[in-house]
């Protein structure tokens, strides 16, 4: 019965040095885990703040293009006033050059017809 209860104490020791080691392992893999988990809730939160930061940026490029492309079309509307303008004044000009070839021919049948009167006359 001895051995037996040796054999025993042998066994119970094993167990006891098995739940030692168990217990370590546990203990490493939680600070493993921990660590693990707050580096990576770190960098999240880096990489959070960094695409808000981007997210801004673009943010005030956008508003910096919709200024320029009202101002844009400010100008646009300007210079289509402008040649609408300038469009109306040259058709006033064609009208006129009309009228004084109108005129021009007019004169010139009148200066014929003179011309003729002057020769009847003389």
């Amino acid at each position: 019965m001895e051995e037996a209860g040796k054999g025993f104490d042998v066994v119970a020791q094993e167990v006891r040095e098995l739940a030692a080691k168990s217990a370590t392992a546990a203990k490493e893999i939680t600070a493993l885990i921990n660590t693990s988990s707050n580096a990576a809730v770190h960098s999240g939160v880096s990489l959070v703040t960094e695409t808000g930061a981007t997210l801004s940026e673009i943010e005030q490029f956008v508003a910096d293009m919709y200024q320029r492309v009202s101002a844009i079309a400010g100008t646009s509307k300007e210079q289509h006033a402008n040649l609408s303008s300038i469009s109306a004044s040259v058709n006033s000009m064609d009208q006129m050059t009309q009228q004084n070839a109108a005129m021009v021919e007019q004169t010139s049948a009148a200066t014929a017809s003179l011309s003729n009167d002057s020769q009847t006359l003389a």
